[in-house]
């Protein structure tokens, strides 16, 4: 699953792919939203954590990629 996570005070997003479910990822995100947690913390799946202060977070978009396709095939 993809995750975008907007920092304040920040020029751009943190994108990362997650191998998490929406719900899951939801509720890490509401634990730190909610004041019960000092940081996000998330780990991508190529084992990469990333960690945000809580108090700096801006949004999180939790979304599916896009499918890219490769090669000459029929659509």
């Amino acid at each position: 699953m993809e995750v975008k996570i907007g920092v304040q005070h920040a020029p751009r997003e943190i994108v990362l792919e997650s191998d998490l479910s929406a719900e899951e990822l939801e509720s890490i995100v509401s634990a730190a939203l909610s004041g019960n947690e000092p940081l996000l913390s998330l780990t991508d799946s190529k084992g990469r954590k990333v960690l945000v202060p809580s108090d700096r977070l801006s949004y999180v978009d939790l979304g599916e990629p896009t499918a890219r396709k490769v090669g000459f095939g029929a659509l």
